[in-house]
């Protein structure tokens, strides 16, 4: 066999076994965030048995309210998970986020409503809900983490994207299942009890995936284990808060700057557009399904896309993209969708922003891991992503909804607008163009630069 063709193999052999890695973190991240998405989905039939309100709009708000609790314990979460995973492995951590978000979903399914239990069932949901934000607040950054490191080093892009993928999958997902439950159940069953089905789903789809994850290959050295749990006297141990604040605060600040405009638009345009649609533009509940859901899909399908070009010209370029367009383009799509009532036109002004959106989405997961070096990533990543998350994103349906009932929607596209602004800020000036990160350094150079390049390319913030 020729050199050649044994290097052919080889590559082929990494690719598969990225491959198979790849799919096995994903999946979680996909049944993950269906657990999370569905509570928003289908908040409009089940919000009467937790909130007294006989105000649709208020009943909404407060549903949304509970909503963003569960992102108060977000930074927990990634403290807690982005904590254990880079002292105990990612595998481990992702098993038991997991495990975790498959016992709230099953919590929802059977939890007793005011009429039965009182004011007690609404404490009972906020409670659940505070246990799936922990959950999900550290599988963000451990499967960053993973994915990003389990990818092939001239493939980062592409394999990292996948992380949106499931993502949006997850809400897709959630969104099926209310199709399918709208056209196979009255309204007045599926506001009596059928809403208790998608949470069940999710439980034993959570359990499926426990399943998987048990075969997935450790990316964290035995070194780094070791190096956790043996203290060294006047050196921060892998995984501390102390080597995080004391060496690393730089990337935690450009990681949550890279973040806050990406997430305040990613949760406009895929989770609070829904609410938006039916409440503002006054499209009927049903259409709104399916232009989410059709929507949704062809976005999840260019995730992919743009991080393959991203392994072309950089991550740079593409985030740069995101922050110009969605600063020129939030407000005429707002202002036109709130006016319209076609549904093929709400479609489209959907789409338009979610191609806006698609250059965060697609690369700010590796973006992120590319800023740390791999004994303090997860907690990077994960803590840096959750404070922006829990600060901005996960308050959009909440900002949005009263918004809506103040009648000044033309405030919060305002919002959306500076928030994409001071991430375009972040990008311009914090990141640069395909320069050696500690990934490149760990798991292979992904640009093909000479080996002097090393020496001479010290700053390891650049992306």
């Amino acid at each position: 066999m020729s050199t050649q063709q044994a290097e052919v193999q080889s590559e082929s052999a990494e690719t598969r076994r990225a491959v198979s890695n790849i799919l096995k973190g994903s999946s979680g991240n996909l049944v993950e965030w269906y657990d999370l998405y569905v509570y928003t989905v289908f908040a409009a039939y089940f919000q009467s048995h937790f909130f007294n309100s006989k105000d649709e709009l208020q009943a909404g708000l407060e549903a949304m309210a509970v909503f963003a609790t569960s992102f108060l314990m977000r930074p927990i979460g990634a403290w807690f998970f982005g904590r254990y995973a880079d002292r105990n492995g990612r595998k481990a951590a992702l098993t038991l986020s997991v495990t975790m978000m498959s016992a709230g979903s099953f919590a929802i399914a059977i939890l007793p409503t005011t009429q039965q239990i009182g004011v007690w069932a609404l404490v009972l949901l906020v409670l659940v809900r505070l246990v799936q934000g922990f959950s999900v607040g550290g599988e963000y950054g451990t499967s960053a983490t993973y994915m990003s490191e389990a990818a092939t080093s001239k493939r980062r892009g592409f394999f990292s994207s996948f992380q949106y993928v499931t993502l949006i999958g997850g809400q897709m997902v959630a969104l099926l299942v209310l199709v399918i439950l709208q056209n196979t159940m009255g309204k007045d069953m599926l506001t009596e009890w059928g809403w208790r089905i998608p949470f069940a789903i999710g439980g034993v789809a959570a359990l499926v995936v426990l399943w998987l994850r048990r075969s997935m290959e450790e990316t964290v050295s035995a070194d780094q284990i070791r190096a956790a749990h043996v203290p060294v006297a006047g050196i921060a141990q892998p995984g501390t808060m102390k080597l995080l604040f004391t060496q690393y605060w730089k990337p935690l600040l450009i990681c949550i700057g890279v973040t806050l405009g990406g997430t305040v638009a990613f949760y406009t345009y895929t989770n609070f557009i829904l609410k938006f649609m039916n409440d503002t533009s006054g499209i009927a509940k049903t259409d709104t399904s399916v232009i989410n859901f059709w929507a949704l899909f062809i976005f999840m399908l260019l995730q992919p896309v743009y991080g393959m070009i991203s392994d072309k010209i950089g991550r740079k370029p593409l985030l740069i993209w995101f922050g110009i367009t969605g600063v020129l383009f939030t407000w005429p799509l707002l202002s036109t969708l709130s006016n319209t009532k076609d549904p093929f036109t709400a479609f489209l002004l959907m789409m338009g922003g979610l191609l806006i959106v698609g250059g965060y989405t697609s690369i700010n997961a590796l973006v992120k891991a590319e800023l740390f070096p791999a004994s303090i990533r997860a907690l990077g990543v994960g803590l840096g992503y959750a404070i922006a998350n829990s600060l901005f994103g996960g308050t959009v349906p909440l900002l949005g909804a009263a918004f809506q009932k103040a009648e000044r929607v033309d405030l919060f596209f305002t919002y959306v607008t500076v928030a994409i602004a001071i991430s375009l800020v972040v990008y311009i000036f914090a990141l640069k163009n395909k320069k050696a990160t500690h990934l490149d350094r760990e798991q292979g150079d992904a640009w093909q630069r000479p080996s002097k390049d090393d020496d001479k390319d010290k700053d390891l913030l650049n992306v």
